[in-house]
């Protein structure tokens, strides 16, 4: 369907309109260059989903304002095996619909995660069964010691065995096949904020939940989220009043909405790693002029794309200063990171061309680049730009950037042969990027977004290790050598951390994480 600009903005103005309707001095509108791509918790690991879904769907462990462990539907939990994890069940909890929450539901929903179409399967992979011990007790049982248990299903949600059943959703959302469920437009959890109204990329509104288990701190009794994936037009609903709360907004604007006097943008770090995957796995790429063979299997290839890519001028003219370029695949603030094994191989144009000689593409070769357009901070930019990098060494690329409501399903489908990608460890810890990104891919979930299947069977074996270590120091030592090997490999190529940048009205008090997570019940209206 060719867009039509007059016909989005259209829907951009109506919505903001409606929001202008339902405000009042408890409700709290935000906007977000996209939108969550559906209600179902299970059906995309990606911040934005997993952020907006944790308003009404809750783990057994969550996070506290400074990202540490907390109870929420378990209100204790202790090893009473080296690999039996027992969790003790909050009473008197209620799911939206006013069906009890049991032990029965946290069976069903780890089930569910783990299951056919499922987003989350390498939070559950290594997880050998979850039983029930009681009405409010279960027990989660390993294939191997996991000390980090706890951290690593912070991120798994729990569901309503009854209402999935009663409404065919027992199984997840599936994005890469396009399936849809009633999971898909409708919740039922036990969270702050039940979902009133879901309009897919026009608006959705919450409502404070009257009977959650917790006291909710902040006073807002309504929320209204809206996508307007056009920067400008998103930065001035932010000055005009008709947004409280926006994000990000553009590095370049950050100036003038701190000028405004109504409005402030609320900065900080992100562990966000952006980074570019190349199809390693397939004998010819899909989407190449090279017929035959794969160019990205020979490590020189690789290295030429990295020495390739002027990470300076990224941060310097695309992000404005507002990046941190990185050598490994996590960030400052990540359990394993080390600042000294932080080094860039060096821009080197002249080096690039050589090793791409070398692997016998003197003229270079084209590949198509897969990016979101509405994801991540100048996501469409860094990729123009990278694009223009590899021209230098004869590289064309074939750019193809797309609203993530599209991208997504296409590249989680491995339906791609270079791609973008951003990574914020659910557990703040390396190990999760080990597993999801740089583990081998088989079908339990191992791997699960390493999307050109990088594979070096030491680092598996090394992450499999990471996994049950006790020791820390044994351990950081194991994360270590395990990112040297990445390194060496050029397993992917990666870019730099992204910078926070909220907009927010003078009248909202909100708590900005560094996962960019943007939980409702910390915010109030003044």
């Amino acid at each position: 369907m060719k867009f039509n600009k007059k016909m989005a903005y259209s829907a951009v103005f109506t919505a903001l309109c409606a929001m202008n309707l339902v405000a009042n001095a408890q409700t709290v509108r935000i906007a977000n260059q996209g939108d969550a791509l559906s209600m179902d918790p299970h059906s995309l690991n990606e911040s934005l989903q997993l952020s907006v879904t944790g308003n009404v769907y809750e783990p057994l462990v969550g996070r506290g304002k400074d990202l540490g462990l907390a109870p929420a539907l378990a209100t204790s939990w202790k090893q009473t095996a080296p690999t039996v994890w027992r969790f003790e069940l909050r009473k008197g909890v209620q799911f939206h619909d006013g069906t009890p929450f049991s032990a029965d539901d946290v069976v069903f929903s780890f089930a569910r995660a783990a299951g056919d179409g499922s987003d989350m399967r390498s939070y559950t992979n290594d997880i050998k069964e979850v039983r029930k011990v009681g009405d409010h007790a279960v027990e989660i049982e390993t294939k191997a010691p996991f000390p980090i248990l706890p951290d690593v299903i912070s991120l798994v949600y729990i569901m309503s065995k009854k209402w999935c059943e009663a409404n065919k959703a027992e199984r997840p959302v599936d994005r890469r096949k396009g399936i849809e469920n009633t999971a898909s437009f409708k919740a039922n959890g036990t969270g702050p904020f039940r979902v009133r109204e879901r309009q897919p990329n026009v608006r959705t509104v919450f409502t404070r939940h009257g009977g959650y288990w917790d006291k909710i701190e902040g006073n807002a009794a309504e929320v209204v989220f809206t996508p307007i994936g056009n920067d400008a037009t998103r930065v001035a609903a932010l000055l005009s009043g008709e947004v409280d709360v926006m994000e990000p907004v553009p590095v370049q604007d950050i100036a003038r909405v701190n000028a405004s006097g109504s409005v402030r943008a609320v900065t900080g770090p992100e562990l966000r790693t952006i980074f570019l995957g190349m199809d390693q796995k397939r004998d010819e790429l899909l989407y190449s002029n090279v017929k035959g063979k794969n160019p990205f299997k020979d490590k020189r290839v690789r290295q030429a794309f990295y020495q390739a890519i002027d990470i300076d001028g990224i941060k310097r003219v695309v992000m404005r200063g507002a990046s941190n370029p990185t050598a490994l695949m996590v960030g400052p603030g990540i359990n394993g990171f080390s600042t000294d094994q932080n080094k860039r191989l060096p821009y080197d144009v002249e080096a690039a061309k050589k090793l791409l000689a070398e692997a016998g593409y003197p003229s270079g070769f084209e590949v198509a680049l897969n990016c979101p357009n509405d994801r991540y901070v100048n996501d469409r930019l860094i990729c123009e730009t990278v694009a223009a990098n590899l021209s230098r060494i004869g590289v064309k690329i074939n750019l193809q950037a797309e609203t993530k409501g599209t991208y997504f399903p296409k590249i989680l489908r491995r339906d791609t042969s270079f791609y973008m990608l951003g990574w914020t460890p659910g557990t703040y810890d390396a190990h999760n990027a080990l597993n999801a990104l740089m583990r081998c891919v088989d079908d339990k979930g191992s791997g699960q977004f390493n999307l050109g299947a990088y594979c070096n069977p030491k680092v598996d074996e090394l992450t499999l290790k990471i996994q049950s270590e006790t020791d820390k120091d044994k351990r950081n030592a194991m994360i270590r050598e395990a990112f040297d090997l990445h390194s060496a490999d050029i397993g992917h190529l990666p870019l730099h951390q992204q910078a926070l940048a909220w907009g927010v009205s003078n009248k909202v008090k909100l708590v900005q994480l560094a996962d960019n997570f943007m939980p409702f019940k910390w915010m109030s209206v003044q």
